[in-house]
């Protein structure tokens, strides 16, 4: 008697199925990369980016671990490397520079340029004669006095404007008057919000440095700016000597 033949089964192998969804993925990642390739808005890009870090979860954050009273944060491992080479300067939508950034829970927290000076916050935009702050001013420094109150490190907030001229009727003698102005106003906004104003240094770059030297006008309106930095220098390494403030400042104690 010849041996019971097995029935042929009916289907697809099952490495098929798995081979089937792996092209499935592929093709939804690299859909994903041509569609963040055609994101031309600043705003819209990262808040993608904080969509994507909401939803592949949280690792702690160096922020976490340095000192002050403000509250350990988290950030996602996506967030940093959003962080790293978002740098205005040399065009963020093409990848910037790869240097070292701050983290937080905030996305618009970057670093401008290379170098020690690390911006917290963001940066501010103003119109090209104004040195108004707007609700939306208020709500990011708001956010950078969270991130950056308690902490001994110094602040810069460095003020810029725009290359063009003033108009006839500004207040402003000039453009470094202007950049004094919105510093200023900054400055005073983050003393009100709790800020040491020991830690606060104003610096003004005025017109000579721009983000952008081109024609393309929407590229231009982020020349008037205000950038905040916390600087790696502490606030305790500037205020002299224990015992310096009992000498005299023109010699030594009378006897």
């Amino acid at each position: 008697m010849s041996p019971v033949e097995e029935e042929e089964q009916i289907g697809i192998p099952e490495w098929v199925v798995t081979f089937g969804d792996m092209m499935s993925l592929l093709l939804t990642f690299f859909i994903m990369l041509v569609s963040m390739s055609e994101i031309k808005d600043e705003q819209k890009y990262q808040a993608m980016l904080e969509s994507m870090r909401q939803r592949f979860g949280h690792d702690t954050a160096m922020l976490a671990v340095m000192p002050g009273d403000i509250t350990s944060v988290q950030n996602s491992a996506l967030s940093k490397m959003a962080s790293m080479g978002r740098s205005r300067r040399v065009d963020t939508m093409r990848g910037g520079d790869k240097v070292r950034a701050p983290v937080g829970e905030n996305p618009r927290v970057q670093s401008l340029r290379p170098g020690p000076d690390q911006t917290v916050g963001g940066l501010l935009f103003f119109n090209e004669a104004g040195s108004t702050l707007t609700e939306k001013h208020k709500e990011m420094l708001r956010q950078t006095a969270r991130e950056i109150g308690g902490k001994p490190q110094k602040i810069e907030i460095r003020g810029h404007t725009s290359t063009r001229p003033l108009p006839p009727d500004s207040p402003f003698r000039d453009h470094w008057e202007l950049g004094y102005d919105r510093c200023r106003k900054v400055k005073d906004f983050l003393v009100k919000l709790g800020v040491d104003a020991k830690r606060i240094r104003i610096n003004v770059a005025a017109e000579h440095e721009p983000l952008h030297v081109g024609n393309d006008p929407l590229l231009l309106k982020k020349n008037p700016r205000v950038e905040v930095f916390m600087l790696n220098e502490l606030t305790s390494n500037l205020t002299g000597t224990t015992g310096e403030g009992t000498k005299s400042p023109s010699g030594p104690e009378p006897r």
